[in-house]
């Protein structure tokens, strides 16, 4: 029996391996629990903080989407504010007055000013037929020399060379009446320096001495034109003009 006794207490206090093995205590497994919760809301942080920065980054795009629309309707509007002027053969006139009949393509300066409130400006007290267009036909005969036809006298002080003139104008060659420039058609006055070389010879000694207020044709010979054979689209052979007089200062 005391054998037997000493079995089980033996059993008792020293339990066999694998059969009475020690539990995890409550603080240990409090703590996993707290770091499993922690590792869950840093997780739930980062999230957030992604869907932050995607939101952020969808606004950036979408302003600078914005922006480049902004610029690109900028860009166009003002491309469009820029359209070229008429450089076809039916600016000739008007580019003789910078080149003397070189380069027909290129007006003045001061025919790049923005066109009167009313056109055409015509003078104060100035017979009412300077507010239409003239007609210009073909002429007859062979011209030698400038000749000055005056159509309509005006009442104001004749123009005097080196002063600043504003005229209207329509062109045609001599040969054929036919039209190659007008003032008329752009509805915008011609302003150039009288006898200074802006304009073509015919130009330059033809509308000196003539009246604000005129009109007056103009026949003038190819040597005091653009030449027989000028190119770049000036007209060539003797031309025939009807200008009329607005101003000179």
């Amino acid at each position: 029996m005391v054998a037997y006794g000493v079995a089980v207490t033996d059993r008792v206090t020293n339990p066999q391996p694998g059969t009475g093995s020690k539990r995890p205590s409550t603080i240990q497994v409090d703590k996993s629990k707290a770091a499993k919760r922690a590792a869950a809301k840093a997780a739930k942080a980062r999230a957030v903080a992604a869907e932050k920065r995607r939101r952020m980054l969808s606004i950036v795009g979408a302003a600078a989407a914005v922006l480049v629309l902004i610029v690109g309707i900028t860009l166009w509007v003002r491309s469009g504010d820029s359209s070229p002027r008429d450089n076809t053969s039916t600016g000739s006139t008007t580019s003789g007055a910078a080149t003397q009949g070189t380069d027909a393509q290129t007006a003045p300066a001061q025919g790049d000013t923005a066109p009167p409130a009313a056109f055409p400006p015509v003078p104060a007290g100035a017979d009412p037929a300077l507010s239409t267009k003239p007609a210009a036909k073909a002429g007859t005969g062979t011209v030698s020399k400038l000749v000055v036809t005056t159509l309509i006298e005006g009442k104001g002080a004749p123009a005097q060379a080196g002063q600043n003139i504003t005229v209207n104008y329509v062109g045609v060659t001599y040969a054929d009446g036919k039209e190659f420039d007008s003032s008329w058609k752009r509805s915008q006055p011609l302003d150039f320096q009288l006898g200074t070389g802006m304009v073509i010879k015919g130009w330059d000694e033809g509308l000196v001495g003539v009246k604000v207020g005129s009109r007056v044709q103009l026949d003038i010979p190819a040597s005091m034109a653009y030449g027989d054979n000028p190119g770049n689209g000036a007209p060539g052979g003797t031309l025939r003009f009807v200008v009329d007089l607005l101003a000179a200062k």
